[in-house]
């Protein structure tokens, strides 16, 4: 089922012992669309000033009622986690010592979306007692990026501007952006649409921009259906 990301900001995280904050962002891998982590914010309590990131690999039920997304970790088990400082980039080694310390497989090896699956599978992590915090190179994975960071970008077609990312849609099973929210301007009323990562031709992170290998017409022949409807399972490509 296809969820609207924007709508998970500031949602509740509770793991298996306890509140440990709420969702702050996400972030994903511009070259396969995939979330590959959730940025908690941990507030001014517990864990104060430490950025935490959750892969796809714990997170359990969620409840859009309580608007709360269970963690499969207690909070002895995130403490232990290889910390990372907010204002640099994730790193591979610090990926690698991330995936080392809870046990799970990597994605960048086995050739599928998620290593050796399409989905990212829980698996029990081991005692965090028996991992020594690691050193970490600081060059940055260029791959990931941050969904809030990127909303506000503007879309560039091939004929003119078209508007800007408003938000994201990603499937909850195997967290792969499935769709941008793209607002656009004047020209089309003003319209909330969606395009597909497969429609997008690169994006220009120094202009903010999303170039899309699509025309002004091209939207306006495909764009059917709405985002409530892709977020209820309704809308047929």
């Amino acid at each position: 089922m296809l969820k609207n990301i924007k709508q998970l900001y500031g949602n509740k995280l509770c793991a298996s012992d306890g509140d440990i904050g709420h969702v702050k962002d996400f972030y994903f891998d511009d070259t396969t669309w995939a979330v590959r982590y959730l940025v908690a914010n941990t507030g001014t309590s517990w864990l104060a000033g430490h950025q935490v990131l959750l892969s796809p690999h714990a997170f359990g039920r969620f409840d859009p009622e309580a608007k709360v997304l269970l963690i499969n970790l207690n909070r002895r088990q995130i403490e232990g986690s290889p910390s990372i400082e907010s204002h640099r980039p994730v790193s591979r080694q610090y990926e690698e010592d991330y995936y080392r310390y809870y046990g799970w497989p990597v994605y960048w090896e086995g050739g599928d979306m998620w290593g050796m699956g399409s989905q990212p599978v829980a698996m029990p992590p081991p005692d965090p007692t028996l991992h020594a915090h690691l050193g970490h190179q600081q060059s940055g994975d260029i791959h990931l990026r941050s969904t809030q960071a990127i909303t506000g970008y503007h879309i560039q077609a091939a004929d003119g501007m078209i508007g800007h990312v408003s938000g994201f849609l990603v499937d909850d099973k195997s967290w792969v952006i499935g769709e941008l929210i793209v607002e656009t301007g004047h020209w089309y009323s003003g319209r909330e649409i969606l395009i597909s990562p497969s429609k997008i031709e690169r994006i220009n992170y120094e202009e903010s921009k999303v170039f899309v290998n699509l025309t002004k017409e091209d939207i306006q022949r495909t764009s059917e259906g709405s985002v409530a409807q892709a977020v209820a399972g309704n809308l047929h490509k």
